[in-house]
């Protein structure tokens, strides 16, 4: 019987090789995705984190915070109320400090106002036109005769629209605040540029008041200077001083160290480097500045309406109020046309100051120009003295065109008809109901079923994971204050609707953004857009909002992604732009598809970009949660509203407080992560 044989892969498996000899070499698995997993202990505390609060909400149901941990603060704030009305007229530090900030905020104001008034709508007209002429240039180049057109345009526009008075009143308010802010923030950016100690000490300053939403500097000056235009100039100027004072700074250590050093060899001090030299080089960093403090004046003016500012944002907040939607579109188009024009000539006097730091102008030319500055001045004089005397008072009532019952039609139309009722569409109203039913109750009830432990473990999970202790014990920090104050569940309210908007600003930031870096058609579309939504103040945004869905919590939440998704999209087109070429060129050598390119290259070499923009979206979303409780956002937008308009400051302030730590708290937990890729 013949013995079997054995085939060449049995003799392998049968007989290991010696130890001399050399057999096959087997290959180390690769560890499971559960080991990896495993390997990772903050992946790992995170998903511990999320399935303690996912269980203990299930079970409990209840995430109310102890009232034993809470105190009452309404008592003592309408206490310090009581005490700052008595002793407002006779306490030393009204008296002999804060009187004089107020009178001197009032005064200026009503000069300025007056000043308008009495030239008339033919001064106002022709003088406007002409300082916009100026700042482009003073000629007849293209640059000068558009922006002094858009002026011309703005101010007809305003008067036909019949909102020449409270045109006038924003405008005079503006005025005031930019030149306080420039002045301010021209000082503070000199300090800082000038001294390291100064820089130092200011850096944190301006980080913590870029944080802050916009409204939280209302709240403790109607304090100290009660409701009127006081409070409202004052807030504006601190809330718009920081961007002239940053870039102020950054222009005065960028300057060329070649040309310092020139005039440090010719012999000239310090004072004179300064004026000579780091000013000028300057130049263009604290234009930029400007622009930037004249627009975020507007935008604060307009919130202001809130404390009794008066102008434009007051037509906007009380045609919202009572819902007449043809009149909050006429303020909110003057408000938009004011941004437009206050960008324009700011910007063609930034365009002028290069092109004389470029190529110079001749003697003759700066003489013309300082002659016209000159006329105008002389013209204001005239038609100061003159105006109402030509003009009268008053914009002409025969020149007034009153479309607001039309767009109040035209509003009625559009819910009546595509507001819901639509075959398997549904209509706008239908999908807002739907996304507050099915996306923020779920979202508010699982955050208030979530014991209230259970959501600061995990807050401070995320801000171990993602940046350092400091960002956990932050994030702790703001929800326990929050929960002391007594607005646990109110609070809870807004965190949900700052989440779902945040979500959705996410998506049609990045969706549009890679758009618009990779099909260039896309961008010049989008461009004029971006520009024109960055340049409207939050207001405004409510006005479509609320024809297309009504007023309610999903139509706060539109607003916000509407105001927060432009800054979004730049970022990220501008990441995705960014990315090194080299990287993109070796990819298509290797046969990579455009997904493929976008997914494996770009994307993942734009995470600095993406993770600024979601910083910036969570900055910008909760900025408008006090603008949605106008239009039925609710919760602490809504006590904060009501809390500024009725003077009520144990109802206002606790509420602003609460939205700071929300902000503070979101911002330390997607900050840090930039801050660490950056590193």
């Amino acid at each position: 019987m013949s013995s079997p044989t054995l085939t060449k892969d049995e003799t392998t498996q049968s007989s290991p090789p010696s130890s001399g000899s050399s057999g096959p070499r087997t290959t180390p698995e690769a560890p499971s995705a559960l080991a990896r997993f495993a390997a990772n202990p903050k992946a790992l505390a995170l998903v511990v984190a999320a399935l303690v609060v996912i269980v203990s909400g299930l079970v409990s149901g209840d995430g109310t915070w102890p009232h034993s941990l809470t105190a009452d603060v309404k008592s003592p704030l309408n206490d310090l109320d009581n005490w700052l009305v008595d002793n407002r007229d006779t306490h030393w530090i009204f008296l002999y400090f804060l009187l004089h900030l107020s009178n001197t905020a009032q005064v200026c104001y009503d000069t300025l106002l007056s000043l308008l008034e009495s030239m008339s709508y033919v001064g106002v007209i022709v003088v406007g036109t002409l300082i916009a002429w100026a700042a482009g240039g003073a000629d007849l180049s293209r640059r000068a005769l558009r922006t002094g057109g858009t002026a011309l345009a703005v101010f007809v526009v305003c008067g036909v629209l019949d909102v020449w008075e409270p045109t006038m009143e924003t405008l005079a308010l503006m005025i005031v605040a930019v030149v306080f802010s420039a002045l301010l923030g021209g000082l503070l950016g000199l300090a800082s540029g000038l001294s390291d100690r100064c820089e130092k000490i200011l850096r944190p300053v301006f980080d913590t008041m870029q944080v802050m939403p916009a409204f939280a500097y209302l709240l403790p000056l109607i304090l100290m200077f009660d409701i009127g235009v006081p409070s409202a100039l004052i807030a504006t100027v601190i809330y718009a001083a920081p961007p002239m004072a940053r870039l102020t700074s950054l222009g005065l250590r960028q300057a060329d160290p070649t040309a310092l050093e020139a005039a440090t060899s010719l012999g000239a001090d310090a004072r004179q480097r300064l004026l000579t030299a780091r000013l000028p080089l300057a130049r263009k960093q604290m234009m930029l500045g400007l622009n930037q403090t004249i627009m975020m004046c507007l935008s604060m003016v307009v919130l202001a309406s809130l404390i009794g500012a008066g102008g434009l944002g007051s037509e906007v907040y009380e045609a919202l109020g009572a819902l007449k939607i043809g009149d909050a579109l006429v303020a909110g188009i003057a408000v938009v046309l004011l941004a437009v024009l206050l960008d324009r000539t700011t910007a063609a006097a930034g365009e002028r100051l290069d092109d004389v730091a470029t190529s110079g102008i001749s003697r003759t030319v700066e003489r013309l120009r300082l002659a016209v500055w000159g006329g105008i001045v002389v013209l204001i004089g005239v038609f100061a003295a003159v105006g109402t005397a030509i003009a009268g008072n008053e914009w002409p009532e025969g020149w007034v065109v009153d479309f607001s019952n039309s767009v109040d039609t035209a509003v009625d139309w559009f819910t009546d008809h595509l507001g819901s009722g639509i075959p398997v569409l549904g209509g706008t109203i239908t999908w807002a109901q739907g996304f507050t039913e099915y996306v923020l109750n779920p979202l508010r009830d699982g955050l208030l079923a979530t014991p209230w432990w259970g959501l600061a473990l995990l807050v401070a999970v995320i801000g171990w994971i993602v940046g350092t202790w400091r960002a956990a014990l932050t994030g702790v920090i703001c929800l326990a204050l929050i929960g002391w104050m007594r607005l646990w569940d109110v609070a809870m309210d807004t965190l949900s609707q700052v989440l779902a908007g945040l979500f959705l600003t996410i998506i049609v930031g990045v969706l549009v953004g890679i758009l618009c870096a990779r099909v260039q058609r896309v961008d010049r579309i989008m461009r004029p857009v971006l520009d024109t939504m960055q340049t409207m103040p939050q207001f405004v945004y409510l006005i479509p909002v609320i024809a297309l869905v009504g007023q309610n919590r999903t139509g706060g939440i539109l607003a916000a992604v509407i105001y927060a998704a432009p800054a979004v999209i730049r970022i990220t087109a501008q990441g995705l732009r960014t990315v090194d070429p080299a990287a993109m060129e070796a990819s298509t050598s290797l046969g990579a598809t455009g997904k493929q390119q976008l997914f494996g290259v770009q994307l993942p070499l734009a995470r600095k970009s993406m993770l600024v923009a979601l910083n910036q979206g969570v900055v910008l979303v909760l900025s408008m949660v006090v603008i949605a409780g106008l239009i039925g956002g609710g919760a602490l937008g809504y006590m904060v509203v009501q809390g500024l308009s009725k003077g009520d400051l144990s109802q206002g302030f606790p509420a602003g407080i609460a939205i700071v730590c929300l902000g503070i708290m979101l911002d330390r937990l997607s900050q840090p992560v930039g801050k660490r890729v950056r590193d």
